[in-house]
């Protein structure tokens, strides 16, 4: 049996693979429209490219020598993924230090630590990270989700390709298939109704590595690939036309992984399965160019996305064209020498496997060290940060008998099940706070304002709003059966959720928080959704009290801008807010109309958007919208003693 010979367009489809990832996560725009959107479709690429090989590796020796060494296999999968990650996270451990808030040193830490168990999959979906939404953009090591798929998939499906083979090798591929159908079916049913779990979990990526892996069956069991000639001068170009389509006009709207993703899928498989070193897309493929970057790929991909974050968590780039080309400049030259100096010798045989063992463990223990002493002190590792923090901070409350959750499937109680039955029984009347984010500011208000002996429940998830499409990875549809699961007597529910969402606004997600990007008239439609929704919850419970709509000084609050407020005396700018004002307006109307109960936080607030951004020294704002630890007690105790709400909390 032949060793599997060298591909240089497997290569080529990885240059593509890995610069459509570099340049999704760089939000490159021409006049503000996002070019390539769909470019985290690289990753399901990569994920063919990987069970296409590692199954061809693994068949040919079991065919040839009758075994397949799993030691040596691990040996080279550590040779080849451990040392540039750990240098990667080692470098990047400098400018944690440096740049991150104690609360953001706390998050990247654990999230190197589970990168390390090949596991930050598992982290970021249970810790509410959403793939594609701005604050994923400032979250270092957050592409190592895929890295952590890939490598569970290493260590697990050898194991079982080998038993197949030697006890039921007969039914080998229909095992393959049958996998694959299965996975595909979950991945399109998940992504509908739990889109986090499908897009962080192995179970619906698997098909996608599946599908390299059969490939790779028959190619083995045939000993050839195509046959067809004049298949393989046209299949190529349709698949790379597949995968160009899929990168440009996909977008995160999209469900993924699903039946949607076997386009680009299927285009990769149709390059390898027919590709010819005469036909022209091969040609292309296998240039100096493409080989080039497609054998820098696994650098280029490890050092990108934490560049781009600690750029953008600086304020490096910002709009700036030149840096962003300097950046660019950067992520490849450190790539080259990442593959040169660190990729290539460690993966070289001569070079001795318990020496790169001593190594690795010795970077091991530097960063086990670092990110442990860092979760132990709160990420309160440099006093300046710390110091900066403490001036924007709004950390979730938590207190006996009080306490919120983004978990839209909360009503199942698992973690809070005996807490939450202990306070039931003593307090017997709840008050329930529910929206997206800015429900978090009321119901710390509220938590630390109210009476001791009022159960305050919070159910809030960030950019969630009634009946969107992403409402099943909300907690709307679920508050009304968590009230009636556990019989709550809710002597209120007080509703929030961010005033912007209701305009027709025309630019990107991230200049959804600009108000010189918003744009009126009015999103009718989406205050429709939310109208409807809150009448059902009025006409069942009637102690319902509609709160809106935020309020923002338009400052996005960072290390870099408290700096120079504090520092260098530098005055921020307060933009317009009428937009706000418009939608309030439209609340007020429409509540009246429907009989519902409205508080207008602009009027009770008597928010002049200059004068309350600091108060005594203190910000009252965490970024562009959300209030600071200290301003939801400014503007929670206005919210509550100039309004009904103080004959409720202090009857």
């Amino acid at each position: 049996m032949k060793k599997l010979a060298y591909r240089p367009e497997i290569d080529g489809i990885r240059a593509i693979a890995v610069g459509s990832v570099v340049l999704y996560h760089s939000q490159l725009k021409i006049f503000d429209y996002q070019i390539f959107k769909g470019g985290f479709i690289g990753v399901d690429i990569f994920f063919v490219i990987s069970g296409y090989l590692i199954t061809s590796i693994i068949l040919k020796e079991l065919i040839s020598k009758g075994s397949f060494s799993l030691k040596y296999f691990y040996e080279r999968r550590i040779r080849r993924i451990l040392p540039a990650l750990l240098v990667v996270i080692l470098t990047s451990l400098i400018f944690a230090w440096i740049y991150l808030l104690p609360t953001n040193l706390t998050d990247f830490s654990k999230s190197v630590l589970y990168s390390l168990g090949f596991s930050s999959n598992f982290y970021f979906h249970y810790s509410g990270q959403v793939y594609g939404a701005q604050s994923g953009l400032l979250k270092p090591f957050l592409h190592t989700w895929s890295l952590s798929v890939e490598e569970q998939y290493y260590i697990i499906f050898p194991i079982i390709l080998i038993f197949l083979f030697k006890f039921l090798k007969k039914y080998l591929i229909y095992v393959l298939i049958l996998s694959f159908l299965i996975s595909l079916v979950l991945a399109d049913w998940t992504s509908r109704n739990y889109p986090s779990t499908a897009f962080y979990f192995i179970h619906t990526r698997m098909w996608e590595i599946l599908l390299g892996s059969i490939l790779a069956y028959y190619e083995v069991s045939k000993g050839y690939r195509n046959k067809k000639i004049t298949l393989s001068y046209i299949l190529p170009s349709f698949g790379l036309l597949l995968i160009g389509h899929s990168i440009f006009f996909f977008d995160h709207k999209l469900f993924h992984p699903s039946l949607y993703t076997l386009s680009p899928v299927l285009g990769v498989c149709l390059i390898i399965w027919f590709s010819r070193s005469d036909e022209i897309i091969t040609k292309i493929l296998s240039t100096k160019l493409f080989v080039g970057i497609g054998l820098i790929s696994y650098s280029l991909y490890l050092w990108h996305y934490p560049i781009f974050a600690f750029a953008r968590i600086t304020g490096f780039i910002e709009g700036n064209i030149y840096k962003m080309l300097l950046l660019g400049f950067i992520i490849i030259a450190l790539s080259v020498i990442s593959f040169k100096f660190i990729e290539k010798p460690f993966r070289n045989k001569k070079k001795s496997f318990k020496k790169v063992l001593l190594l690795i463990f010795c970077w091991i223990a530097i960063i086990v060290t670092f990110t442990g002493l860092s979760i132990y002190k709160s990420g309160e590792l440099n006093k300046y940060n710390s110091f900066l923090e403490k001036q924007i901070s709004s950390p979730l409350y938590r207190d006996e008998c009080k306490f919120s959750t983004n978990d839209p499937n909360f009503y199942n109680l698992f973690f809070f099940k005996n807490e939450f039955l202990n306070c039931k029984e003593i307090y017997k009347k709840f008050i329930l706070v529910l929206g997206d984010s800015h429900s978090i500011d009321l119901y710390n208000s509220i938590s630390k304002i109210s009476k001791k002996d009022e159960f305050v429940i919070g159910l809030n998830r960030g950019g969630c709003r009634p009946s969107n499409q992403n409402q099943n990875n909300c907690h709307y549809k679920n508050a009304l059966k968590f009230i009636k699961k556990y019989n709550l007597d809710i002597k209120y529910i007080f509703f929030t959720h961010k005033g912007s969402y209701f305009l027709s606004n025309k630019g990107t997600e991230e200049q959804s928080s600009n108000s010189n990007f918003r744009k009126l008239p009015i999103d009718d439609k989406q205050i429709k959704n939310t109208i409807d929704y809150l009448k059902m919850i009025n006409s069942i419970n009637q102690k319902l009290i509609f709160i809106g709509p935020h309020i923002e000084p338009n400052v996005y609050l960072n290390r870099n801008s408290v700096f120079n407020y504090i520092k260098n005396n530098k005055k921020f700018e307060n933009k317009s807010n009428f937009d706000l004002i418009e939608v309030d307006n439209k609340l007020k109307i429409l509540s009246y109309e429907n009989k519902i109960d409205y508080i207008s936080k602009i009027d009770v607030l008597d928010y002049n958007f200059k004068n309350d951004f600091i108060v005594d020294g203190n910000f009252t704002f965490s970024d562009t919208d959300h209030w600071s630890a200290f301003g939801e007690i400014y503007f929670g105790e206005k919210l509550i003693f100039k309004t009904k709400l103080k004959e409720i909390l202090f009857p």
